[in-house]
């Protein structure tokens, strides 16, 4: 195995395990972390029981289903990636841009039951825990991460010799 190829493979596996830890997080953070932090003194499942017999819908697959996107392309991402041997740069630029698109994901994952919370218990709709913070960090990093790589790239072929 060369190394541009090892090192795709390893950036391939390397990124889509990334974006699957962001969105594990991301659905913990929602699912678990937040409504204990908003609601302190209760059980998640007296705060689950609490939110159906209020009629408000907390949809745990509507959560893993926007987070689970982005699992799924990443990992379909990282296969196209190692089968086509595509160059590391590439390999990189699939999961950092998912990165990048974890924010709003997770913002729209979280808005429903987040506002399930706030009508039921007479609450803020505002994330109670500090769990979201890095979510959004590692978004912004990846942001520039991408744009290093656009420009890098960019200048890269600049010097290259065009080809015969």
């Amino acid at each position: 195995m060369t190394s541009s190829r090892r090192g795709t493979f390893l950036i391939s596996i390397i990124g889509a395990l990334a974006v699957a830890a962001y969105a594990v997080w991301g659905a913990v953070h929602v699912l678990v972390v937040n409504p204990l932090a908003a609601v302190p003194g209760s059980s998640l499942d007296e705060i689950y029981a609490a939110i159906a017999e209020a009629g408000q819908m907390f949809s745990m697959a509507w959560v893993l289903g926007i987070l689970g996107i982005g699992v799924v392309l990443a990992v379909a991402a990282a296969w196209v990636c190692i089968a086509t041997k595509a160059p590391p740069i590439v390999a990189a630029a699939g999961p950092l841009a998912l990165l990048v698109l974890g924010a709003p994901a997770y913002f729209m994952a979280s808005f429903g039951p987040g506002m399930a919370l706030a009508d039921t218990f007479m609450i803020s709709g505002r994330s109670y825990s500090a769990g979201h913070l890095p979510l959004y960090a590692i978004s912004a990093l990846a942001a520039v991460a991408v744009i290093v790589l656009a420009v890098s790239t960019a200048i890269g072929s600049r010097y290259e010799p065009a080809p015969a």
